[in-house]
């Protein structure tokens, strides 16, 4: 039979799960596994934290189907343990894996945010300035690694709704902090306003901005992304300067 946690790591992972989840506005599950020994952990040095986590809900309507994420060689005060803190002496890298669904990101276009952000743009059409008002906004993931946006936008001037469509590529940027959209082709008909496509183009870059889904004390870099039919998966490496605690 494995051997059962100690009783140092049975507190390190019950903290650290205490930590992540305040964090969180939902979980549905989250494993924290923190692997030490004794010895170790009176010297401050814990071999390896491992997080997965299904169903994390963060701010504004983000939500991660699933994050996985691994750290080695981590370095912690170990008299912080006695307060249920992990505190760590110095960052450590991890690497991160975290699938966002077709449907996650429907929810996050469709959120009272992302529509307020979207409400306070004004766009030339046909040469008059207009704000505009997100009906309704589909987003799907398609092969080939692209992606796919159809939109209602109602006129608020003249009350009349117009329907744009688009497919892209979306590529990380160098910074690994964000994400462009390349190869944008239209849907049928003529594009109704560059100024409106670019605020859907450059909101669909924001919201796969993986900075979103950053917690307290870690940020993400994304390394690759992959678009399969209804699946979104990033590859990141995370930059870990503390483990949040309650």
């Amino acid at each position: 039979m494995p051997e059962s946690p100690g009783l140092g790591e049975q507190a390190l992972n019950k903290a650290a799960e205490i930590g992540v989840t305040s964090q969180l506005d939902e979980v549905e599950n989250l494993d924290i596994d923190i692997q030490t020994d004794p010895l170790k952990l009176v010297q401050g040095q814990v071999d390896s934290v491992k997080i997965a986590g299904e169903g994390l809900v963060i701010q504004q309507d983000l939500r991660m189907d699933k994050i996985e994420m691994q750290m080695g060689n981590v370095a912690i005060n170990p008299l912080s343990v006695a307060f249920g803190k992990i505190e760590l002496t110095k960052p450590t890298q991890a690497s991160a894996k975290v699938v966002l669904t077709e449907s996650d990101i429907n929810l996050a276009f469709n959120s009272d945010y992302v529509r307020s952000q979207l409400q306070h743009q004004s766009v030339h059409i046909n040469g008059k300035t207009t704000n505009i008002e997100p009906q309704d906004i589909e987003f799907r993931l398609l092969e080939n690694q692209k992606i796919g946006l159809n939109a209602g936008i109602k006129l608020k001037e003249t009350g009349e709704t117009q329907q744009i469509a688009f497919t892209a590529i979306p590529k990380v940027n160098a910074n690994g902090q964000s994400v462009s959209l390349e190869n944008v082709e239209y849907g049928e008909g003529e594009e109704i306003s560059p100024e409106l496509t670019k605020a859907l183009v450059d909101q669909t870059s924001e919201i796969l901005n993986l900075s979103n889904f950053d917690l307290e004390g870690m940020s993400l870099r994304v390394k690759q992304l992959e678009v399969a039919p209804g699946k979104l998966t990033l590859q990141a490496e995370a930059y870990v300067e503390q483990i949040p605690s309650a």
